[in-house]
């Protein structure tokens, strides 16, 4: 792993100070309720760093989902020849990363006050599900290549709708392990167990 420059490790530190100053503000007094100034100050940056770093305030929660996504299609983008959409999809949701690779339980206490965050705030509900749309949006593209749909075809909008909702599924069920306690492998096994009975079921039809 390539060791970042100060001006990296610098820029990294900001960024943290921002989201964990933020994520304190929106626990104790509600998303709603806290103005980018009162993170800009408890962060002790100016608001205007605040936007560069975050251009919405909805990105302090949900710029970690646009970049899951965003990676997510690339890898889909570039699959083997012969990999269907769905298969690469698939391989992709299904593999252990970040929290789900560890034993960090102080992660999972993250996961879980963001969760309730999120749950009690209608704005960052409604910024979820734009960012599941943009998701299905791009990977509807892709599948419509893979078919070669004609215009007003539908299959390539459902099955996009489908697994976008899979692996949406599986980040519920990760918030719901986290905001019961439940250890970090335990989670890990309950959604990945989880996810791949939903593919599969998305693959021989409902039974």
């Amino acid at each position: 792993m390539t060791e970042l420059g100060l001006r990296e490790r610098k820029k990294l530190e900001t960024r943290q100070r921002i989201t964990a100053a933020a994520l304190d503000l929106f626990v104790a007094r509600g998303f709603e309720a806290v103005p980018v100034i009162a993170i800009a100050e408890a962060a002790e940056v100016s608001p205007a760093t605040v936007f560069n770093y975050f251009p919405t305030k909805e990105d302090l929660i949900y710029d970690g989902m646009a970049s899951f996504h965003a990676d997510l299609i690339a890898a889909v983008r570039v699959r083997p020849e012969g990999t269907t959409v769905a298969a690469a999809y698939r391989d992709y949701v299904l593999q252990r990363r970040g929290l789900l690779a560890s034993n960090d339980p102080h992660g999972l206490e993250l996961i879980a006050r963001v969760a309730r965050v999120i749950r009690e705030s209608p704005s960052l509900q409604a910024r979820e599900r734009l960012e599941s749309d943009r998701a299905i949006a791009a990977l509807a593209d892709l599948i419509a290549d893979e078919l070669s749909a004609a215009p007003g075809d539908l299959r390539p909008f459902v099955h996009a709708s489908a697994l976008v909702s899979v692996s949406r599924a599986m980040s519920r069920t990760v918030q719901d392990g986290a905001i019961a306690g439940h250890s970090a492998p335990k989670v890990a096994r309950q959604v990945m167990a989880a996810g791949t009975a939903a593919f599969d079921s998305l693959e021989r039809g409902p039974s």
